[in-house]
């Protein structure tokens, strides 16, 4: 189980109510995406930790006009960039992305978008995330950097991401 002070230590720049808000919603779910040993759990954390800036984000900063007409992400229509831009703790992005998570859950996040700031499926969105790419895989083989480009696309971040990632060992292993 997570606690608070874990979250605390493992991402010092997070505030108390962020850390509160998602807390439940990591305890009730990492087991069902079986993120269940030490390792999987500080690759997880790391990920999101840098994704969300230390829980401090559910959506992205930018205004997703950089992903207009991205067809790799399944922005088609004039908008899709800023309407689809990332969001969730491992900022889910772009159309085709959002058309999966919808049919996966059966919930329409194709015209309510906005859902994924909401913790409880900022945190659920961020496993069928994990859950979809394998990650667990990854993290079982110990390959960090693929992790990232899996995640990420390339390695930006990896210093960050590394960073909480010795963290969570120390305090987890």
């Amino acid at each position: 189980m997570i606690t608070d002070q874990l979250l605390k230590q493992i991402y010092p720049f997070s505030s108390a109510s962020n850390r509160l808000k998602y807390l439940p919603y990591l305890n009730q779910y990492l087991q069902d995406y079986d993120i269940t040993t030490s390792q999987r759990l500080c690759c997880y954390l790391a990920q999101i930790g840098h994704e969300s800036g230390q829980l401090n984000y559910s959506e992205e900063i930018a205004s997703g006009k950089a992903y207009e007409g991205r067809k790799d992400l399944g922005n088609i229509e004039i908008g899709d960039g800023v309407k689809f831009k990332g969001r969730g703790l491992i900022q889910i992005t772009g159309r085709s992305n959002y058309a999966r998570l919808s049919k996966s859950w059966t919930i329409d996040l194709i015209n309510n978008p906005q859902m994924l700031k909401t913790p409880d499926l900022a945190v659920r969105s961020s496993l069928w995330f994990w859950k979809m790419n394998k990650l667990n895989d990854i993290c079982d083989s110990d390959n960090f950097e693929l992790l990232t480009r899996k995640i990420n696309g390339g390695l930006t971040g990896l210093a960050d991401r590394l960073e909480i990632y010795n963290r969570c060992k120390l305090y987890l292993d």
